[in-house]
């Protein structure tokens, strides 16, 4: 019996190289808490440095570096750690963050998204399937973890039911699931809140408008949804392509076995998911028919005394949004059996929140260290330098390879560094008014695209992702000597497919001038 290779370590070559880097890279809360000490160490050692940038009407600032470690600035850190700096940082990012996954957290424990993946999974043509898979792997980011523990295995089922090779179907629900993970067609999700929300902060921590292109105020929830829009519809298209193309021809050739212990019939719609996914449709048109009222009503756009149009139903798209999941959520539930009473609505709640203590962990050390940026002066000196150097390059003129510089990078970094939030907040306090400053189409919510697309398109080809792991483990059940090499092999035709048609795509959008989102 072959022995079955433990990590792609031992196939040598860049896949080894980039585990081996992986290795060697602190987890990001280590990397805040160096960054936060770093910060203070070196404000002590410029402080009074003066220096000048230009806000966005193009005024003079100046700005001098205080020196954190002074007596007055110590007692600032120690007022503002907890409030100020955590808690209330960006106007309550964290908040923010925490509502919209109680909402998910009902809906997702509730049984309602592995029923909905199961449901439009029955009966499909063959021919339908690479697209199906995609598509619907891009859509389950909504659902966090249901993509990638629900789907790819339900995929592997439903090729091997076919007398096909499980992989092949497995590739491409992995390749929507994970490449095309910033994509999808609701708005508001949680991906965008955390985006979009911790943009604001970044951009108005050093003076950048929070504006579009055509100089209008962003909604950081759905500032992007447009472009994302698209994105899901265009990489649903290219990812089956990619499977007919190149993946499926290859893997056909190749030997499967299927376990004796898995059964075809595992992922059947019981009658009791069947009757909770009729009440969650119910409890959908009477959870938009309450949000009509609420935006025709009491959260209905009005104009202030100064001139200036308010619509509340849009500053609050966030809680509505998270009202739409709890309300369907509870009626699958309480439908399908799942849910007995309000004690078990609330297990599902605090199960969500389980998964949220690293981000409580990671945020208290990385919103400290940009508050400490912010005072100090150190954040926008650094935005200040690079762009310095960006404009000396002459790179001003040439905004979309500005674009595709940026995109590039974050793409390498995301070899190296897993995790969309933590590689955010390294990246955006940087980039979104460094990029900005050199040239001002560079809006934040241009610079939060790039690095969407570019985070996603290379998950699929690195050992650092959370669950390469566990992905390999799933495929290795139809195919026991498939190495991590291998697995990585057969998902790089998605990975450069997807980053070459969505740059493009993002391109496109910006040199047209087409708004990116609302």
């Amino acid at each position: 019996m072959s022995q079955e290779p433990s990590s792609a370590a031992e196939n040598g070559g860049f896949i080894a190289f980039v585990e081996r880097v992986g290795r060697r890279i602190p987890d990001p809360v280590i990397i805040f808490i160096y960054f936060l000490i770093g910060a203070l160490i070196l404000t002590w050692a410029i402080g009074g440095l003066t220096f000048t940038t230009y806000g966005g009407d193009g005024q003079p600032i100046n700005y001098e570096i205080r020196n954190m470690l002074a007596a007055e600035n110590v007692v600032w850190l120690f007022d503002n750690a907890l409030l100020a700096n955590w808690l209330g940082f960006g106007g309550g990012v964290l908040g923010v963050i925490l509502i919209v996954m109680l909402g998910v957290g009902v809906a997702e424990h509730s049984g309602l998204f592995a029923a909905i993946l199961k449901k439009v999974s029955r009966g499909l043509p063959i021919k339908w399937l690479p697209l199906f898979l995609v598509f619907i792997g891009i859509m389950s980011s909504i659902a966090t973890d249901a993509g990638y523990l629900i789907l790819i295995p339900l995929a592997g089922l439903l090729y091997a039911g076919l007398n096909k090779n499980p992989l092949i179907g497995m590739a491409a629900a992995f390749a929507g699931v994970s490449a095309g993970f910033s994509a999808n067609l609701i708005p508001a999700t949680p991906i965008d809140v955390i985006i979009g929300v911790n943009a604001k902060v970044f951009a108005e921590a050093q003076n950048i408008p929070f504006v579009n292109a055509a100089g209008e105020a962003l909604t950081p929830a759905t500032m992007n949804y447009y472009f994302i829009l698209v994105s899901t519809f265009v990489l649903g298209i290219v990812g089956a392509w990619v499977t007919l193309k190149f993946v499926q021809p290859r893997l056909e050739q190749k030997p499967f076995t299927v376990p004796d212990e898995l059964k075809i019939t595992d992922f059947d719609v019981t009658p009791e998911e069947k009757k909770g996914l009729r009440a969650a449709g119910i409890g959908l048109i009477l959870a938009l028919l309450a949000i009509y009222g609420l935006a025709a009503g009491p959260l209905a756009p009005y104009t202030t005394a100064e001139g200036t149009t308010v619509t509340p139903y849009l500053n609050n798209v966030i809680l509505l949004i998270t009202f739409v999941f709890i309300v369907i959520g509870i009626a699958f539930g309480v439908a399908s059996g799942k849910f007995k009473g309000l004690p078990d609505v609330v297990r599902a709640m605090v199960k969500q929140m389980d998964t949220m203590g690293y981000i409580l962990v990671l945020t208290f050390f990385c919103y400290n260290f940009l508050g400490v940026l912010s005072h100090s002066g150190l954040g926008a000196y650094i935005t200040y330098l690079g762009a310095t150097l960006l404009t000396n390059l002459g790179l001003q003129s040439y905004p979309v390879l500005l674009l595709l510089g940026f995109i590039v990078v974050t793409a390498l970094i995301n070899l190296f560094v897993g995790g969309l939030t933590s590689k955010w907040m390294l990246l955006g306090p940087i980039f979104i008014p460094m990029l900005y400053l050199v040239n001002s189409e560079m809006t934040p919510d241009l610079v939060a695209a790039a690095f969407r697309l570019a985070d996603s398109s290379t998950n699929i080809i690195t050992p650092m992702m959370s669950y390469a792991g566990i992905i390999l483990a799933f495929m290795r059940k139809y195919n026991p000597q498939l190495t991590f090499g291998e697995m990585i092999a057969m998902m790089l035709p998605y990975s450069l497919a997807f980053m070459v048609v969505w740059s493009a795509l993002l391109v496109a959008f910006f040199t047209l001038g087409i708004p990116l989102g609302f």
